[in-house]
């Protein structure tokens, strides 16, 4: 049993190798996220290998659907499988079933932003989708902050605003930013500067965007003013440790600011 990787276009159909191309007719079947979009790749090559829907929808019914076929390929919507989409719980399945799994390298939004974005990139995070809301998108917003690398995010253009602001509150207005759009289509902008420029330029987003942050100095009296400014405001005890964790801050150490006398 095979299962073959298959990273397709972002934009451009031409952006597709040759092996891919070869892999796409070998295969028994094309297992894809969307029929529509894939099979749009397909006719244009002239390949006729039949496609499978194998979405998040049904992904944990891969075993089943897959079971006639020995040599599949698959992909997804655009790019690399296996990066922020159901191809990552697909390899794991099939790791387990004992099948060989093969990932050809091939188009990904992550690295032609990166690489174009004009920030250092001799050590970066990749941060993907970032959770939508709440606590968990606050201490991740933080953690990012705290890694010292450029970091890179994807997002959609109905939230591009408020994960811009969100931020603007967390590295700076002035800190550096590239904001990638509609990468390898004919709309393709790469816009370049501060978080607060950014957000002023992208008043009605359009497309689909990866966010490329300069890494962010250490501030090593961070954690301290976060603790004066919740002082001031009157909290103490488990309210302060409450406060700093929402905030960012390892709960370790939130826990060690707040026990500490004044």
């Amino acid at each position: 049993m095979r299962l073959v990787l298959v990273p397709t276009p972002i934009g451009n159909l031409e952006d597709i190798t040759l092996r891919a191309l070869r892999v796409l007719k070998e295969a028994e079947v094309v297992a894809c996220e969307d029929t529509r979009r894939t099979g749009v790749l397909l006719e244009h090559y002239g390949i006729p290998t039949p496609t499978l829907r194998l979405d998040q929808h049904t992904v944990g019914r891969a075993r089943e659907l897959l079971a006639p076929y020995r040599y599949v390929a698959y992909a997804t919507d655009a790019g690399t499988p296996g990066i922020s989409d159901p191809g990552a719980e697909l390899v794991r399945q099939a790791l387990e079933w004992g099948w060989r799994v093969e990932a050809l390298p091939g188009p990904t939004a992550l690295i032609p932003a990166l690489v174009a974005s004009g920030l250092p990139t001799h050590r970066f995070t990749f941060e993907g989708f970032l959770p939508k809301r709440g606590k968990e998108r606050r201490e991740r917003l933080w953690a990012l902050a705290r890694e010292g690398r450029t970091a890179v995010l994807y997002e959609s253009p109905h939230r591009l605003r408020k994960t811009l602001e969100d931020l603007l509150a967390v590295y700076g207005p002035k800190h550096p930013v590239a904001v990638a759009r509609e990468l390898s289509k004919v709309h393709e902008e790469i816009f370049r500067g501060s978080l607060e420029e950014a957000l002023e330029h992208f008043q009605e987003p359009r497309g689909e965007f990866v966010l490329v942050l300069g890494p962010k100095k250490a501030e090593p009296l961070e954690a301290e003013a976060l603790l004066e400014k919740f002082r001031a405001q009157g909290l103490s005890g488990k309210a302060l440790f409450r406060a700093l964790v929402e905030a960012g801050l390892p709960r370790n150490e939130a826990y060690r600011l707040s026990v500490e006398e004044p």
